[in-house]
């Protein structure tokens, strides 16, 4: 199995410490926050991880390596000098995909088994993708996902409906032909091509059970890091 992690966003957010560290290298209960993600993942059943990074990814380059410190394979895609937006590195990335793999992003920590998407996704040949989502009832970040049984009905960031109570939980599968149908080069996010599936039809709910975390903020790295330090 494959995990895609997006990883090369600026992480205006975090600043100052973003302006010389990528958000990937923060250091979370002790050791830099990749290492922890690499191992869920690997936990998960992933053999082969591959990063998108931009903003100096050289850094997390020279950090995991090849991967086998944290029992998985590394290869890397980089933007390139234009940013090119969450969808639009994975199009970058594109030769690199399998026909089926799973995306998460640089600063989410999952509680939960990262392959489910993709296996739900396999056993579904009629759909394009399978998102992860989370009954978040604007609790832990605004809710973001219409669900209808076990289909993403739609998809809007920003929205205000009642009856739009789950949230995007950060981890998604895809088909590889999903991204081959974007133009290369565009500067395009994730959140436009899920809204697209749902409104079409094809994408999948798989409901998460567990909050999840996220490092994007610094109260939401202080969380993390009190989860993974207790015993």
């Amino acid at each position: 199995m494959q995990a895609v992690i997006l990883a090369g966003g600026l992480a205006t957010r975090m600043q100052p410490r973003t302006l010389t560290l990528p958000k990937s290298m923060l250091e979370v209960a002790g050791r830099p926050f990749v290492a922890w993600q690499l191992e869920a993942l690997a936990r998960s059943g992933f053999s082969h991880v591959l990063f998108c990074i931009g903003h100096l990814g050289e850094q997390l380059r020279a950090f995991v390596r090849d991967g086998r410190g944290f029992g998985v394979s590394v290869g890397y895609s980089e933007d390139g000098p234009k940013l090119l937006g969450t969808a639009g590195a994975l199009r970058r990335a594109l030769d690199q995909l399998e026909p089926t793999f799973l995306v998460t992003y640089g600063d989410s920590y999952l509680p939960f088994d990262y392959s489910a998407p993709l296996r739900d996704l396999d056993a579904h040949p009629e759909a394009l993708g399978t998102m992860s989502v989370f009954e978040n009832r604007g609790q832990w970040d605004a809710s973001n996902t219409r669900v209808e049984g076990d289909r993403v009905v739609s998809y809007e960031k920003g929205a205000t409906s009642p009856d739009v109570t789950f949230i995007d939980y950060g981890a998604i599968a895809l088909r590889r032909e999903v991204v081959a149908g974007l133009r290369e080069g565009e500067a395009l996010g994730l959140d436009a091509v899920q809204a697209e599936l749902a409104r079409r039809g094809c994408l999948r709910a798989l409901v998460a059970h567990e909050r999840f975390f996220e490092i994007g903020s610094e109260a939401g790295l202080s969380e993390l890091s009190r989860r993974l330090e207790a015993p």
